[in-house]
């Protein structure tokens, strides 16, 4: 299978991951220390890898590829549901959209509050917070690069995919030196859901055995059936939440005359 196929959701969704996990790294670096934080940021970053080394490989080498994309597809499918539907809510008003600049802040305060830097050596709190939020974070990267690399024979470029999105997040973090608030984060989780959907599909429908009838054209089909269903789903939320705000409001006019 063409390594772009691995590469594209790779990319997209560590690009979410890591702009959220810059948020984080920032908040401590500024507040507290960079150097514990940074080193906090490479040894997460070194988990993550050892994850994607060790299970990735074994996913390749024991598990049969039937059966491994019967797994992985169902999988996906779990996951990109989750991704999709949180997408669709945000995009339609009905759940709060993540805002880095207001999580920078709240973060940065209760930072404020832990114990003193200390003047020498490594701060506890400065690489705890950074490790965690870059392990967290990335667990999720590590997932899609497991699955997507192995069922698709392309391990090696998922994970370039991974990293190359990371360090231009990283670099461009470096840069600006402040959250990135502007990146279209629920955009790019709704067309990594819509990915996630569509090679779940395609991968489970294969591990019980369907014979695709248009081969790697069905994954294509599959996508703009799932992409039209995400935006009919958006349109419709909207407008029963509209629908929901006239009633309020009409039912408060109603009181009020009275």
């Amino acid at each position: 299978m063409d390594p772009f196929v691995a590469v594209v959701p790779a990319f997209l969704a560590s690009a979410v991951e890591a702009v959220e996990a810059l948020t984080i790294v920032l908040a401590v670096g500024v507040t507290r220390q960079w150097r514990s934080a940074l080193y906090g940021v490479a040894t997460g970053l070194a988990v993550l890898a050892l994850i994607i080394a060790v299970f990735g490989t074994a996913i390749v080498l024991f598990v049969p590829i039937g059966a491994l994309r019967l797994v992985i597809g169902s999988l996906l499918l779990i996951y990109g549901l989750q991704w999709t539907c949180k997408a669709i809510l945000r995009a339609a008003g009905a759940k709060a959209k993540h805002d880095e600049t207001q999580i920078y802040g709240a973060l940065e305060g209760r930072l404020r509050q832990e114990a003193p830097v200390p003047e020498h050596g490594l701060d506890g709190v400065s690489f705890a917070v950074a490790f965690k939020g870059v392990l967290l974070e990335g667990l999720e990267v590590a997932f899609i690069v497991v699955t997507f690399g192995s069922s698709a024979g392309q391990l090696l470029p998922a994970a370039a995919g991974a990293l190359v999105a990371c360090l231009s997040v990283a670099l461009i973090g470096v840069v600006v030196h402040r959250p990135l608030s502007r990146v279209p984060e629920n955009g790019l989780k709704f067309v990594v859901g819509i990915m996630l959907i569509t090679f779940g599909t395609f991968w489970a429908g294969e591990g019980i055995g369907i014979d695709w009838p248009t081969g790697d054209l069905t994954i294509l089909m599959l996508v703009v059936a799932y992409a039209s269903a995400g935006l009919v789903a958006i349109w419709l939320s909207r407008a029963m939440l509209e629908t929901r705000r006239r009633r309020r409001g009409g039912a408060a006019a109603a009181f009020a005359a009275k």
